[in-house]
């Protein structure tokens, strides 16, 4: 490189970073990637290898490390999605694959619970395929056809229907029909949950609770399967072409996963909770304010800190506590109502929740 050429930065751009106080959210960045996968995505970069190769050796360690059969590394959930559809509709067949998203004369029916349809469809419709809704036992029964290819999850929504994702892939299998579950903001675990209710496969962000590079998704379940959705994505001229994962991706995710198994997660959740124990100290100096700490759902697997207040009282508003956090140095991002904040510690850095209870005391304190 030039000694005189400058690297751009955000700051360059006129583009703020903040303390991420609300999760892995895609729109927010998602999350920082760990150290070592920094460093294997620069190792990749240094050489020329065959993805095919590379994809399958990474598959194998997967399946080793996550205690499963095979694993496959995407360009994000939402490409697993529609290449674990792809290999459903399509298998490996060269001419089927082909023609994709024209699923003419080919199985192209997809089946899920009412609940289950969250916003995240048209990764899955763009293979050609439709949804058919169910909402009970009985339902799910006489939905199959001789079209049905699928059976969709959404991990969020895994016990807000009335059909257990047990029940839903015994049903599948029952059928000859693949179940794939979207968890990605969940903890891939090993073993896994999914796997273990007899899912077929279940995809989740590698750049989310995996900090591993932002353009990355992790798949595991069958390896005919995983292998048959890697024929319909990249580097093959196939529907998920433009989903393109390179050799750094991949090796970054997989630095993520050999991570992920050897972190110490309970630590992690005792810093978490040194976080909120220390904001809800400053925000609770206050009159009027109050805070608890919940539980987490199946995403964004971290202690949540409510800080509530009444507004006539204190003088602001949950929403203009936000503004001047925003844009104040350094500029902080939280979520919240009009009658208080909502603080998820996951995403911080080190240093960073002193710097929160420091300026949510100014902005309270001047309120």
């Amino acid at each position: 490189m030039s000694a005189d050429l400058k690297v751009p930065t955000y700051a360059d751009l006129g583009v703020r970073p903040f303390v991420n106080c609300i999760g892995t959210i895609t729109t927010l960045s998602g999350s920082l990637a760990l150290p070592e996968v920094r460093q294997a995505m620069s190792q990749a970069s240094t050489g020329y290898v065959k993805i095919a190769e590379l994809m399958d050796a990474v598959g194998q360690r997967l399946a080793q490390l996550m205690q499963c059969e095979y694993g496959l590394v995407t360009a994000g959930c939402a490409a697993a999605l529609t290449q674990v559809t792809a290999a459903c509709v399509t298998g490996t067949d060269p001419k089927k694959i082909a023609r994709l998203p024209d699923t003419t004369g080919m199985k192209n029916e997809i089946i899920v619970q009412k609940s289950h349809r969250v916003g995240y469809d048209r990764a899955i419709t763009a293979v050609g395929t439709r949804f058919v809704e169910v909402e009970t036992p009985e339902e799910l029964a006489a939905a199959y056809t001789d079209r049905t290819v699928m059976i969709f999850i959404f991990g969020d929504a895994a016990e807000r229907g009335q059909i257990s994702v047990k029940d839903m892939a015994a049903s599948g299998h029952a059928h000859g029909v693949p179940t794939l579950v979207d968890a990605a903001a969940e903890r891939p675990d090993a073993p896994n949950w999914y796997l273990e209710q007899g899912v077929d496969a279940v995809a989740y962000s590698g750049g989310k609770c995996l900090r591993g590079p932002q353009v990355s998704g992790l798949v595991l379940g069958r390896k005919e399967l995983l292998q048959a959705a890697f024929a319909n994505g990249c580097p093959h001229g196939s529907i998920g072409r433009p989903m393109k994962v390179g050799k750094e991706e991949i090796m970054g995710l997989l630095a993520a996963v050999e991570q992920w198994v050897a972190r110490d997660h309970q630590a992690e959740w005792r810093e978490w909770e040194r976080r909120l124990e220390l904001i809800t100290q400053a925000a609770t100096a206050f009159d009027t304010v109050e805070a608890t700490v919940s539980q987490p759902g199946r995403s964004n697997v971290a202690p949540h800190l409510s800080i509530r207040w009444d507004p006539t009282r204190l003088g602001m508003t949950g929403a203009q506590v936000r503004e001047q956090l925003a844009a104040g140095e350094p500029r902080i991002e939280i979520s919240g109502g009009e009658n208080g904040v909502s603080i998820n510690p996951y995403m911080m850095e080190e240093g960073e929740a002193e710097k929160v209870a420091c300026r949510l005391s100014e902005v309270l304190g001047a309120a």
